[in-house]
């Protein structure tokens, strides 16, 4: 059995029994998921999952060294590209995430360091039974992000990206992924 919601699509599907939930420690692609769970608010991640190749191409395969020096110019091609969502408040919020990324580079703060420091280097297991929206700890760590200047990365989208990259595990109780 896996988790419900990823039943009924072959990509949640695959998503889900790949990558969901597994322990992500690589800082870009830490970084990079935070960004797709950025552009999911206000839609589903069904969404975001089935455009996440038009995003990669579009957001420079998420190389903060390159997307931080978008422009204005840059801006305007990613509003008119079909393959990714054409707000620019999240594309903005993209572009000021990797710049945010390279200020906490340049200070000596790794992110993957960061992000895994609030759960102590070891996923937190979720009961398999409880839904969470966001949790105490996706309000201090949302905290924390838009203190370095993050956008788009409320309680609840942070609490999303935690159960993605597995800073928390949240697979129901009898999907063959529960830790």
């Amino acid at each position: 059995m896996r988790c419900s919601w990823a039943e009924g699509d072959a990509v949640m599907a695959a998503y889900h029994d790949d990558e969901w939930g597994v322990p992500v420690r690589d800082s870009r692609a830490l970084w990079e998921m935070l960004m797709l769970e950025g552009f999911q608010a206000g839609l589903s991640w069904r969404t975001i999952l089935h455009r996440r190749d038009g995003f990669r191409a579009a957001f420079a395969g998420f190389d903060p060294e390159i997307v931080a020096r978008f422009t204005a110019g840059d801006v305007e091609r990613l509003m008119q590209d079909p393959g990714i969502i054409r707000a620019r408040a999240k594309i903005n919020a993209t572009i000021g995430g990797a710049q945010a990324f390279l200020r906490m580079q340049a200070a000596g703060e790794d992110f993957s360091a960061f992000a895994w420091s609030f759960v102590g280097g070891v996923p937190l297991v979720g009961d398999g039974v409880t839904v969470h929206a966001q949790t105490p700890l996706s309000v201090e760590i949302s905290k924390a992000l838009k203190a370095r200047g993050f956008k788009f990365v409320g309680p609840v989208i942070t609490y999303a990206w935690m159960q993605a990259v597995g800073l928390v595990d949240d697979h129901a109780g009898g999907c063959f992924r529960r830790s």
